[in-house]
């Protein structure tokens, strides 16, 4: 299928390409699927107005909601979706556009992570970075009552790469994939805020805001992303993706809250590539990490062992439910849900874009 896209996201994918990405210089680590646990199967087909997925949460139900930010093509508009458990997919909650209040061009919110709250809050980054690089990205919080959308509530503004969501112990921690623009290293962060904070305007430079929780230097330039993935252990460790080194490290906090430990945990050159939404399963403190460039959903065993759990070759029917540049990998009972991003660039398995947007399953027991 060709490649539809708006005179906008024309522009933007030009300035992604530019500001993060360049061929790997990689030992062509992507050109065969490897060994592998399990497949990846169809768990279900999104309506055509979704053409680009990214964030999973879960609902208390077992259903879940999966941010639409649609940057394949830009004239269907941003959402959050709701699949419910016996495969349903629903619009869930559909983002003005035009956002009532917004300056032109940052008009479209761009939905990434996803997370919900203990309250039944939804917390959702919006990623403007491809449109404008300059601390224009935000946090927002949906306020839910009995189950829809009362109204959207900005929590912070001023990120530069609002990414993934998790929230632990009443915060809602963000990764900031590009901490500080232009930086070799490139610089990235966790944030976290209050559950209740809002309408925060974050520090001119980032560097210097108080929300910073720790902070990471990634020296490859092949995908200029740091931060990206971010999940809690049964132990209340945490641990983050930095999505261009294909690294996991972990953070461990006193009592108070104050993190006094990051350390690298995980890692596996020419196996684990890309690190983007993760998840844990608190029952074994098992990480399911989505490798978007390798078409991959990978294990992190507590021990930092990595275990590949499906693989795929570059994906010509994506009804079939394989693997097509993986960004999300959220543990549901004895399963992984997949959130397949379809959004290539260079140097990753997945080639072309194509409708429909599928979201996979994976058994793990």
């Amino acid at each position: 299928m060709n490649r539809i896209v708006s005179k906008e996201i024309l522009f933007s994918s030009s300035m992604i390409m530019a500001a993060l990405l360049a061929l790997p210089t990689y030992a062509d680590p992507v050109t065969a699927p490897g060994p592998a646990r399990s497949k990846a199967e169809a768990l279900v087909v999104l309506p055509a107005n979704c053409n680009t997925t990214d964030g999973m949460c879960l609902l208390p139900d077992q259903s879940l909601l999966v941010s639409i930010p649609n940057f394949n093509d830009e004239k269907d508009a941003p959402m959050i979706m709701r699949v419910t458990r016996n495969g349903k997919a629903e619009i869930f909650y559909a983002f003005p556009t035009p956002y009532p209040g917004l300056e032109a061009k940052l008009d479209r919110i761009r939905p990434m992570g996803i997370a919900r709250a203990p309250n039944g809050d939804i917390y959702v980054a919006d990623m403007q970075y491809m449109v404008n690089p300059n601390q224009k990205s935000r946090l927002w919080k949906l306020v839910v009552k009995k189950g829809r959308v009362e109204k959207m509530v900005l929590v912070a503004s001023g990120f530069g790469v609002a990414n993934g969501l998790a929230i632990h112990k009443g915060y809602v921690y963000i990764t900031e994939s590009v901490l500080e623009e232009g930086s070799h290293p490139l610089t990235s962060a966790v944030m976290r805020f209050k559950l209740n904070e809002e309408n925060v305007t974050l520090t001119t430079p980032l560097t210097k805001d108080p929300h910073i929780v720790t902070t990471y230097k990634s020296n490859k330039n092949d995908w200029r992303f740091g931060a990206d993935g971010i999940a809690f252990d049964s132990k209340g460790n945490m641990f983050v993706g930095l999505f261009g080194e294909g690294q996991i490290w972990k953070t461990a906090f006193d009592k108070k809250g104050k993190a006094v430990e990051t350390k690298l945990f995980a890692e596996s050159p020419g196996k684990l590539i890309n690190c983007d939404g993760m998840s844990c399963d608190r029952g074994t403190d098992n990480l399911y990490v989505a490798d978007s460039a390798a078409n991959a959903v990978q294990i992190i065993h507590p021990d930092g062992a990595i275990e590949t759990l499906a693989q795929n070759g570059d994906v010509s029917d994506k009804t079939t439910g394989q693997l097509d540049q993986p960004c999300e990998a959220m543990v549901r009972g004895n399963e992984v849900i997949v959130s397949n991003m379809d959004w290539p660039f260079p140097g990753m398995r997945n080639s072309k874009f194509a409708r429909p947007a599928v979201l996979s399953v994976i058994k793990i027991k």
